[in-house]
């Protein structure tokens, strides 16, 4: 069951539709691929805690959920960034992964 996307982004899809429809249209064209959705959810989940983005931290968790990922899967794809992105930045992303996961 699919989460609806936060108030800001809804805000901004209001105001900028043509934007916004063509950045939808390039997620569903960069997903067809051969990995499996989940991957594709836990791959954006670890770029999105390399670059400190909380927020998409926070909606590839949901999506990864949505899509089957365990929240061990989940919080496995974070712990792995430790040496990459250094431990405050992984203990960060946790957190904001917690956000969605403890709800």
């Amino acid at each position: 069951m699919a989460t609806k996307p936060p108030e800001r982004y809804l805000k901004i899809k209001e105001q900028f539709p043509e934007i916004v429809d063509a950045y939808e249209k390039l997620g569903k064209a960069t997903h067809q691929g051969p990995l499996e959705h989940k991957y594709v959810h836990l791959i954006k989940l670890a770029v999105s805690a390399a670059v400190r983005s909380e927020g998409a931290v926070h909606s590839h968790t949901r999506k990864a959920l949505e899509v089957g990922a365990t929240p061990e899967e989940i919080r496995h794809a974070i712990v792995l960034l430790a040496n990459t992105i250094g431990f405050p930045g992984m203990m960060a992303a946790l957190s904001w992964v917690d956000d969605i996961l403890e709800k």
